[in-house]
């Protein structure tokens, strides 16, 4: 996973918590802590994490509610969920699932798993917040040194314009929005003007037209924009 994504531990055993938070911190991740829904709602409300290690149960609402709630909101419910919990039956798991969690951790548990359990989920549901190379039409996209080559040719990208390119070749022939890109790539609390997001489009196109990959960035009509990967 990239450096510094941003994960929301819901957990209200402070031992357990403290825990969790060490080791994810241990891997190189940004910890936002929580002792329940309320808490985790309020932290979610400030600033989206890429990530929530939620615990089946807390004081007052339950993480099962949480979970719920997550999923049927527009602004949440992309966000990657991993439940963490003693309850060890088959009709727990599947109740989990069913709420919306990606992934169920029983207790007790080894940092080891979880930190794995962690980077499978993202690299599974959020690819653009993992640091792997990703590679299509002779595009190679390396999240860990920044460095974009096509047709093996060295390409410059300013920061935003690097960001913007490996979300799209993370999740390619899929149209997004203004609105969307903007608060996938600038992020939901940083408010700019949406023509912004043309302007970082046409200084892409300009770095990728060297080598004929400007075309795999094309524009929907009344929609926004497309990575098309063929």
């Amino acid at each position: 996973m990239a450096p510094g994504s941003s994960i929301l531990v819901v957990e209200d055993e402070p031992a357990i918590q403290e825990l969790i938070a060490v080791n994810l911190e241990h891997a190189g991740h940004r910890v936002l802590r929580a002792a329940s829904a309320e808490e985790a709602q309020q932290s979610i409300h400030d600033a989206l994490p890429d990530l929530v290690v939620l615990d089946w149960m807390l004081p007052g609402d339950s993480g099962i509610s949480l979970a719920r709630r997550l999923r049927s909101d527009r602004r949440t419910r992309d966000i990657p969920i991993i439940m963490l919990t003693a309850r060890a039956q088959e009709q727990d798991r599947v109740a989990g699932l069913e709420a919306g969690a990606d992934d169920y951790v029983s207790k007790p548990f080894s940092p080891r798993e979880l930190i794995a359990r962690v980077k499978a989920v993202m690299r599974r549901r959020a690819p653009h917040l993992t640091d792997e190379t990703i590679e299509v039409a002779a595009l190679s996209v390396n999240p860990a040194t920044h460095r974009v080559t096509a047709n093996r040719q060295a390409i410059e990208l300013g920061p935003t314009e690097f960001r913007m390119l490996h979300f799209f070749v993370t999740h390619p022939e899929r149209v997004w929005s203004r609105a969307q890109l903007l608060d996938e790539i600038w992020g939901d609390h940083v408010f700019v003007e949406e023509r912004t997001v043309d302007v970082h489009i046409r200084r892409l196109r300009k770095a990728l037209e060297p080598t004929g990959h400007d075309g795999l960035i094309e524009t929907v009509r009344s929609a926004g924009y497309r990575f098309c990967a063929s």
